[in-house]
């Protein structure tokens, strides 16, 4: 179902002085899709999502969800979370430590009064769903994190709701459970008909689970796009920073030439893929490190081939990361662990025009 959110306002006072959480947020999330709400701490994101399922009460603004009105100020509506057919995901999973799998998963049947063999037929139908079967006797908290997380994910579906909601659901999972637990999820909701909102600060997990991303700051929507859009040809310098590492360059626009928009820097002339913005107007130069071309000094001339130095060197496993001097400027580059270079170097760098990102400045 498609969730439409407008002008939601919440503020919160904190030693004397008023924080605005969520200030007059618009947002429609689309139905039957993975929607991501990324940020960096304090941005808003986990209020906006308690202000969705009813665990906070917004200040102003209007939340609706299939069409029907859940909260709004105006028509003094405040419809009880358990009332809105909504399914959560915590951080800390919040299984009952004293029941079993079973237990936890049917609860949220029992609390509805559901009969005993519905509730059988259900959880047995979302244990298998989850690869959980087999384990329904055991305590919940004795199964591993990755585990724990299946079952409170279970919990959230068993009782078919029509959204449901993650908050960091991942954060306390080591780097490499993460990542296998990361692909499961996504697995999971692929196949469901179902609404998912999903929050997080770390930028693989949005890439790699979201058809859409939106991206808070103070409170505010800075951003909305899908992983390729967003990570590709962002629109905000902000967004395109929080995203992945990138390198950003003041430049100054020149002109348009040929399809591309090109600008002067502290490294000269660079082509750019095209953007309407005035000559002589200040922006920022975007270059992501991995699109970053490094080869050894005697490459010809020409469009965005530049010289520059390694300054330094390290080597992180896949790649090496490298620092390069280039006039005035400095380049963080990814280097592929084949490659033989070294420290002191003197090396061409080719930038493609279409991975050349201007942002205003």
């Amino acid at each position: 179902m498609e969730i439409r959110i407008e002008g939601l306002c919440k503020h919160y006072v904190s030693e004397g002085k008023t924080v605005k959480a969520l200030d007059h947020v618009d947002l429609t999330i689309p139905a039957n899709e993975i929607f991501t709400l990324l940020g960096p701490s304090g941005c808003g994101k986990t209020t906006l999502l308690r202000c969705i399922v009813g665990l906070e009460t917004p200040d102003d603004g209007e939340i609706s969800i299939g069409g029907e009105v859940m909260w709004s100020r105006a028509k003094g509506i405040a419809i009880p979370p358990e009332k809105r057919g909504l399914g959560m995901v915590f951080q800390t999973y919040a299984i009952w430590p004293h029941m079993s799998v079973f237990d936890n998963i049917a609860y949220p049947l029992q609390i509805k009064g559901e009969r005993r063999e519905v509730i059988r037929e259900k959880v047995a139908r979302t244990l298998r769903f989850v690869q959980l079967e087999g384990v329904e006797k055991r305590s919940a908290t004795k199964l591993s994190g990755g585990q724990q997380q299946r079952v409170a994910l279970a919990r959230a579906l068993v009782a078919e709701p029509k959204v449901i909601l993650f908050d960091e659901p991942l954060s306390n999972l080591d780097a490499k459970l993460r990542e296998e637990t990361r692909k499961e999820l996504r697995s999971f909701m692929s196949k469901l008909n179902i609404t998912a909102v999903y929050v997080t600060h770390d930028r693989v997990e949005a890439l790699a689970l979201s058809d859409t991303i939106a991206v808070m700051r103070a409170g505010h929507i800075v951003e909305k796009g899908s992983p390729q859009k967003i990570y590709f040809n962002a629109d905000h310098r902000f967004v395109a920073d929080f995203i992945g590492r990138a390198n950003q360059i003041e430049a100054i626009v020149q002109g348009n030439e040929h399809g591309l928009t090109i600008v002067q820097t502290g490294m000269g002339l660079i082509h750019c893929q095209a953007r309407d913005l005035a000559v002589g107007s200040k922006a920022t130069l975007c270059i992501r490190p991995e699109f970053i071309r490094v080869t050894s000094k005697d490459r010809d001339e020409g469009q965005n081939i530049i010289q520059g130095k390694i300054e330094a060197l390290e080597f992180v496993g896949e790649v090496y990361e490298a620092d390069i001097r280039i006039g005035q400027e400095r380049l963080l580059a990814r280097i592929d662990p084949d490659v033989d270079m070294a420290q002191g170097e003197e090396v061409s760098i080719s930038l493609n025009p279409a991975h050349c990102l201007l942002l205003s400045a």
